[in-house]
């Protein structure tokens, strides 16, 4: 047997990252939840641990400093209070995107159908689906492999979505009347990569995170002018948005024929934008 609390601190002197101290806390308690099923709360009592891998846990520690995301590591993410399984073939959830469910659950009338571009992890379209369960929810994407994940979560989640692979900058979608679309497309300009932390550059898809300097805003026209042929009379719009570029995305929206409203997250910064077709 092995007090838990004992591990935990020797743990956290194995890590060696360049993070707050409380990150690393952070960390190693995901960790301890997934493999031991002991919460903080469990730790701090000092349960006891009856097995440890000796050599799992030394390649867990390998890849908590090599840099890779915990999540990756532990096939799994937390979003909107449910946990999704993730891998490197689509986007981490973050809890900043929680905002476009917050929106949607706000809207005065709720949506029959729904439509999410650039799916991923599916983790936007599954929780609306199962927050609006009478609700039809399609989800598209580029990407095979990221519509495996989703497709999963929603089977373990015993939450309904019709998942299709489509290019929202090249193909036509064969629906109509939709209620409200949502996204988190891609949205980091190539010149930005070198702001941006080496966990993310390394592990996570480039294809569902960056676009062309030239064409920063190249998803979000396809999506105002697909919009505009998918959507009924008064259908809404929103779109996780690159902070540094609110107003310009702002003012695609609005050429495009659409009344508009940046929503700022908790942290005050330009985050969604929610666009209804006038």
């Amino acid at each position: 047997m092995i007090n838990s609390k004992t591990l935990f601190q020797q743990l956290t002197q194995q890590i060696h990252l360049a993070e707050d101290p409380d990150e690393i806390k952070s960390i190693l308690y995901l960790l301890f939840e997934k493999e031991f099923g002991l919460r903080r709360t469990d730790i701090l009592a000092e349960k006891e641990i009856s097995f440890i891998d000796q050599e799992r846990m030394g390649t867990l520690v390998q890849r908590i400093n090599s840099e890779e995301p915990i999540q990756y590591i532990l096939e799994e993410a937390e979003f909107y209070s449910r946990k999704f399984c993730v891998n490197s073939s689509v986007l981490i959830p973050r809890p900043e995107t929680e905002l476009i469910i917050q929106l949607a659950k706000a809207e005065r009338m709720r949506p029959s159908s729904i439509l999410d571009i650039g799916t991923g992890s599916g983790c936007i379209a599954i929780t609306l689906a199962l927050e609006f369960p009478t609700c039809h929810v399609h989800a598209l994407d580029v990407s095979n492999k990221a519509l495996t994940i989703a497709r999963t979560n929603a089977e373990t989640l015993n939450a309904v979505v019709h998942f299709f692979e489509s290019d929202i900058l090249k193909q036509t979608i064969a629906l109509a009347n939709v209620d409200l679309i949502v996204s988190n497309p891609p949205y980091v300009m190539e010149k930005e990569r070198k702001q941006m932390s080496r966990n993310v550059l390394a592990y996570e898809p480039e294809l569902a995170l960056f676009v062309p300097d030239s064409e920063p805003l190249v998803f979000y026209k396809a999506i105002a002018l697909k919009g505009k042929q998918l959507l009924r009379p008064k259908g809404i719009v929103l779109v996780e948005i690159n902070e540094k570029l609110g107003e310009e995305t702002n003012h695609l929206f609005q050429q495009a024929g659409y009344t508009t409203k940046i929503v700022t997250d908790i942290n005050g910064k330009d985050r969604v934008i929610r666009a209804e077709l006038c």
